[in-house]
């Protein structure tokens, strides 16, 4: 981690715009499937089981890549693993417009999936640029990249009609490709790695870089970030069906309307890093898992009719939640993940600023891993109670564990460093002991 001497501006800015740039293209690649698989459903003939695991294997794919990915940019340089890891990803998508079995098919989109592995090294390449004043910031920008579902949402299916999903697959193959060209063109290693060639040193050894995967406390982010961002991933996903089987809209209503989650989920992410760095992470995942709960105690209310006796006899009335009530409790579920993304990044150069790249893909790599494994839940729980809300109340009962764990490991964390907490608890209220980055470890929790 940089610190304020050392921290360019102009050099950093360059970086976090081709680092974000970069990661939007591949995140529009990582999520093709949900545009062009309906055609190659069609195509192949596929079963829904079929068609579910085809569109998932990208997602399971990047997830997991995440904690490799990490370390090879920790050992070699951001820059070098990014443009190569877009290339590689170019080849894949290319290799979609030619295969024609659907073992073939699972095989390519293995390779789509390392997409969403950029999210770890562009995380790991940018906090190189900025000192820690700014990191948060920086990363939430970088992070709002996420926005590019949203590119393939809109644009996709307009490519799809006019030159067939083969060609769209050409498309984007070619874009990601020059994507990766520019983004070697226009940037440079990072400080670090500067600094490391120039003095000859060595990379760190593997062990040492998996040394901090051994504290339980990398373990506890992960978990946070199963929420903001599995759940996040989940949830896109998952609602269209949940607003046609509940609500019985159309499609088309569906679509708009889980639309409207996602978008501020992505976008706002970078408000969070600001906020991460103006009140501390700390703070905004007090806020993210505080409003969260109430929201998703609310969404997990099912459907329910009371019968009361009443002086002239049984009176009746029933309680749920409406669809606007639902949409509204949805959109500000969403603004919150995108606030707790960005912290819980924040954390983690604060915590481990020789580490980033190996503990951010762990993290990463748990929350990817909850998009892929929180939607089958949903659907087992539905099956299981016959009630659609059951989906909210698994979320809720993973906030309060998170919120609980986060909690009485800050209450430790304080005892530990103020012994006189221990006396009166009063005392971890005062102004002088809450969040200060300027104090080793403090800044992020």
């Amino acid at each position: 981690m940089l610190d304020e001497q050392q921290y360019n501006p102009p050099k950093a800015h360059k970086a976090l715009a081709m680092s974000t740039l970069a990661f939007t293209t591949c995140f529009a690649v990582w999520t093709i499937f949900s545009v062009i698989g309906v055609k190659i459903k069609q195509d192949l003939g596929l079963n829904e089981t079929q068609f579910g695991i085809l569109v998932a294997t990208p997602v399971l794919t990047g997830s997991i890549s995440r904690i490799f990915l990490g370390i090879w940019t920790e050992k070699y340089g951001g820059r070098l693993v990014f443009t190569v890891l877009m290339l590689a990803t170019a080849i894949a998508v290319y290799l979609l417009s030619s295969v024609e079995t659907y073992g073939m098919f699972l095989v390519a989109a293995l390779g789509v999936g390392l997409a969403g592995g950029s999210f770890i090294v562009g995380i790991a390449y940018t906090s190189e640029w900025y000192d820690k004043k700014h990191q948060g910031t920086a990363l939430g920008i970088f992070g709002a990249g996420n926005a590019g579902a949203a590119v393939t949402n809109f644009g996709a299916p307009f490519l799809v009609v006019a030159i067939g999903w083969e060609t769209t697959a050409q498309v984007y193959a070619a874009v990601l490709a020059a994507i990766a060209v520019i983004f070697w063109v226009f940037t440079e290693a990072d400080p670090r790695m500067q600094k490391r060639k120039a003095e000859g040193g060595q990379p760190t050894p593997l062990k040492e870089q998996l040394e901090p995967l051994k504290k339980l406390q990398v373990w506890r982010f992960s978990l946070y970030y199963f929420f903001v961002f599995g759940a996040f991933v989940a949830l896109a996903s998952w609602l269209p069906r949940y607003y046609t089987g509940a609500y019985d809209v159309g499609l088309e209503t569906a679509g708009m309307l889980a639309a409207a989650y996602s978008l501020p989920a992505s976008v706002f992410r970078a408000l969070g890093g600001w906020l991460s760095d103006k009140i501390g992470a700390r703070a905004v995942m007090y806020w993210t898992f505080g409003v969260s709960l109430i929201a998703l105690f609310i969404l997990s209310y099912p459907e329910t009719r009371y019968v009361v006796s009443g002086i002239d006899g049984p009176i009746e009335f029933a309680f749920g939640v409406p669809i606007w009530l639902f949409a509204i409790l949805t959109v500000g579920l969403g603004f919150m993940m995108s606030l707790g993304k960005a912290a819980v990044y924040k954390h983690i150069p604060v915590y481990y600023p020789d580490h980033v790249g190996s503990v951010g893909g762990l993290v990463g790599m748990i929350g990817g891993l909850g998009g892929f494994f929180l939607p089958i839940a949903f659907g087992a729980l539905n099956d299981l109670t016959g009630v659609w809300t059951s989906c909210f109340m698994l979320l809720f009962l993973v906030v309060a564990v998170s919120m609980t764990w986060m909690h009485f490991a800050i209450l430790r964390m304080e005892r530990r460093r103020y012994p006189e907490l221990a006396e009166d608890e009063k005392f971890r209220y005062l102004p002088e002991i809450q969040p200060d980055y300027k104090q080793e470890g403090r800044g992020a929790h």
